[in-house]
């Protein structure tokens, strides 16, 4: 990977978060907590609607085609890539009716063992329709050599 991408701001993605979705998302990650699938249990603990499960912004960032983007610019085959870490610090709660936009850039490249694995950490913003940002993310990403 050529470090020149360092500070490279990717294409900024947006998400409509739907109830629908994150029900669907709930489901899948085996969810079970009423609060991210019925409104009534979401308002009750405080939520303005169903609130997104943890990890629901890596999952709308991966299907805004940001990752692609990532991939294309590095030109990291698919069959040599390893996801290796995932963070996130959470600043607002993300609730079914937001409009989610999602900043990232290359923070870091650099490799070990000798260049047989090479390392992008990208790093990423996610802003509600206010402008005011509900989390930052933080992937780590690995080619083989």
């Amino acid at each position: 990977m050529d470090k020149k991408w360092i500070g490279y701001q990717l294409p900024e993605s947006e998400l409509a978060v739907e109830r629908g979705r994150l029900r669907f998302f709930a489901k899948v990650i085996g969810e079970t907590d009423p609060v991210y699938t019925e409104i009534e249990a979401a308002r009750a603990a405080g939520y303005r609607d169903l609130p997104a499960p943890p990890t629901f912004l890596f999952a709308a960032e991966l299907d805004s085609g940001t990752v692609n983007a990532l991939l294309d610019t590095l030109e990291i085959p698919v069959e040599k890539l390893l996801h290796a870490e995932q963070g996130f610090t959470y600043h607002k709660p993300v609730c079914a009716g937001d409009r989610i936009t999602v900043r990232s850039r290359i923070a870091e490249i650099y490799e070990k063992k000798g260049g047989a694995l090479e390392f992008a950490l990208t790093t990423s913003q996610a802003s509600n329709d206010n402008g005011e940002l509900v989390a930052e993310m933080r992937t780590l990403l690995v080619c083989r050599n």
